[in-house]
């Protein structure tokens, strides 16, 4: 009687279990192992047949100026947008630590872009930057500080920097929210004590804060690197890679190719590439985030 109702709350548990597991499979583990089959063929999109290849792709993405330049404007991207955030994100929440009254409403207000689609910002500030009807680039003019509309989206010297602000006012509430939160972990009876024996507020911060944040900091920089070297909307929408190209990263590069130019191996190879990557930088991070948390233990 025993096994048997030890068997059936096994079936129980396999049951509810289940659609989880068939959610992952179909969502991430087909697509996943499809790329990588492909990406030794030579499947092409308007074609019905393909052989196999080997590294043929491999070799011929790896050797791409285009590919190769995506792959830099992607590492630029991301450590400027990662540098921006946590910076955005960890001042605004120090500030609202110090903050008594209103706090929830200030929380509320700084979190509202990260609230929104990210398509629904994109393409408001694609509005609001127009170089030929938007409000800022307008503005500008009107108070003197620029002699034409700035093109913001089509000037070289303008549209990278356009784009990483962007993207840092979008992902530093996530940041803020997150290390607000850790924030409130910290023992406050730590910073009188440290206050009484003469700490500074940077000493303060430095040993007894940041000790208690960073692994908290450490995954959210892991999950916003995997984010942010994978975003596709907020580039695609605004400038497609343009102008020249000076915006291309890996994700629009691999679009390009796989849906552009019909090239599926292609395509798939470039995005084995960037898994491979992306998990070689996350080992990185998480062997950084267990020696903490071995000094955190000690």
């Amino acid at each position: 009687m025993k096994n048997q109702k030890k068997y059936i709350s096994k079936i129980t548990s396999l049951c509810f279990v289940l659609p989880a597991v068939l959610v992952v499979v179909l969502l991430l583990l087909y697509p996943v192992c499809t790329s990588i089959f492909y990406s030794f063929t030579s499947k092409n999109l308007i074609k019905p047949s393909y052989k196999f290849v080997g590294l043929a792709n491999y070799a011929k993405v790896l050797s791409d100026p285009e590919f190769l330049s995506a792959f830099l404007t992607s590492i630029k991207w991301t450590v400027l947008s990662l540098i921006g955030q946590i910076l955005v994100g960890f001042t605004a929440a120090l500030a609202l630590e110090k903050i008594k009254r209103g706090r929830g409403i200030y929380r509320t207000i700084l979190i509202i872009p990260w609230a929104f689609p990210s398509i629904v910002i994109t393409l408001s500030w694609k509005w609001i930057l127009n170089g030929v009807y938007g409000f800022i680039p307008n503005l500008l003019v009107k108070l003197g500080i620029c002699s034409t509309v700035p093109q913001f989206f089509s000037n070289p010297n303008l549209v990278f920097g356009t784009l990483v602000f962007i993207n840092i006012w979008f992902g530093a509430p996530l940041i803020m929210v997150n290390v607000l939160s850790a924030l409130q972990t910290v023992p406050k009876d730590q910073y009188e004590a440290a206050s009484i024996d003469g700490a500074s507020p940077l000493q303060s911060f430095i040993h007894i804060t940041l000790p208690y944040i960073r692994v908290v900091v450490g995954l959210l920089v892991v999950l916003r690197t995997i984010w942010v070297f994978n975003n596709f909307d907020t580039i695609y929408l605004i400038t497609g890679g343009g102008p020249a190209d000076l915006t291309m990263t890996v994700p629009i590069y691999a679009y390009n190719v796989g849906w552009g130019l019909k090239q599926l191996d292609a395509s798939s190879a470039v995005t084995v590439l960037l898994l491979i990557f992306l998990l070689l930088i996350c080992m990185l991070y998480f062997k950084i985030l267990d020696k903490w948390e071995r000094e955190g233990a000690q």
